[in-house]
C-alpha cells in the first residue's frame, strides 16, 4: 500500500500507465490522480523519464521479493531455489499489468517504456544480479569466484528474456534453466 508521497505518486502512474497506456500519462493528469500539486510531482520524482525508472524499479523490488521467498524456501538446495524461483518470477510476470503494459506498447507508438526493460536495462540488471548474487553465494556453488559473476550474469538475462517474451510455461522454462543453472554451478541438477 502506497504511504510516502513519492509512492502515491508512482502508483498513481503506475494505475494510469496499465489503464490507458504511458503517453497518457503527464505531470498535471498524475497530479490529479495522487492529490498533489504537480510541483509536488516534479519534487518527488523529477522528470517523467525519472518517473517511469522509478515505476520499473518498484516492479523490480516486487518481482525480487518473489525471488527471495523462493530461496527461502529451499534453503538447502540452490538449483532447486533458483527453479522455484523462476517459475514464481514467470509467473508472477505472466500475471503483472504494468509489464503487459510495456511489452504490448511495443504494438502501437507508445514504446517509450520498453528500453528500461531491454536496451537501457543496466540499472535493472545491476540490482537483480546484486540480490541473486547475495542468495546464491550461501550455497557454495561449486564454481569459481571469477565465474559466478558471469553465470549469474547470464541466469538473469535468460530469465528476463522469458519474462518479455515465454516460450513455455513457468514451471517448464524453469526446470530448463535450473537445469542448466545446475550444471555451470555445480550443483545438483534439477530432476
Amino acid at each position: 500500500m502506497a504511504t510516502t508521497t513519492r509512492e502515491r505518486i508512482v502508483a498513481a502512474a503506475v494505475e494510469m500507465t496499465t489503464a490507458s497506456g504511458w503517453a497518457s500519462v503527464t505531470m498535471a493528469r498524475l497530479a490529479k490522480a495522487a492529490g498533489v500539486s504537480r510541483q509536488t510531482v516534479y519534487n518527488e520524482v523529477g522528470s517523467k523519464p525519472a518517473l517511469a525508472e522509478a515505476m520499473i524499479l518498484d516492479e523490480l523490488a516486487r518481482f525480487l521479493g518473489v525471488v527471495e521467498q523462493a530461496f527461502d524456501a529451499e534453503p538447502d538446495d540452490l538449483t532447486r531455489g533458483i527453479e522455484r524461483a523462476v517459475s514464481d518470477v514467470l509467473t508472477y510476470a505472466h500475471a503483472n499489468p504494468l509489464l503487459h503494459a510495456v511489452v504490448s506498447a511495443t504494438h502501437g507508438a507508445d514504446t517509450e517504456l520498453l528500453p528500461l526493460l531491454t536496451t537501457n536495462a543496466a540499472g535493472l540488471l545491476g540490482v537483480a544480479k546484486e540480490v541473486i548474487s547475495a542468495r546464491v553465494t550461501p550455497y557454495e556453488p561449486g564454481i569459481d569466484p571469477d565465474h559466478l559473476g558471469p553465470a549469474i550474469d547470464m541466469v538473469v538475462r535468460v530469465v528476463l528474456s522469458h519474462v518479455m517474451q515465454p516460450s513455455g510455461t513457468p514451471e517448464q522454462t524453469a526446470a530448463d534453466i535450473a537445469w542448466l543453472a545446475g550444471r555451470v554451478l555445480g550443483g545438483r541438477p534439477a530432476g
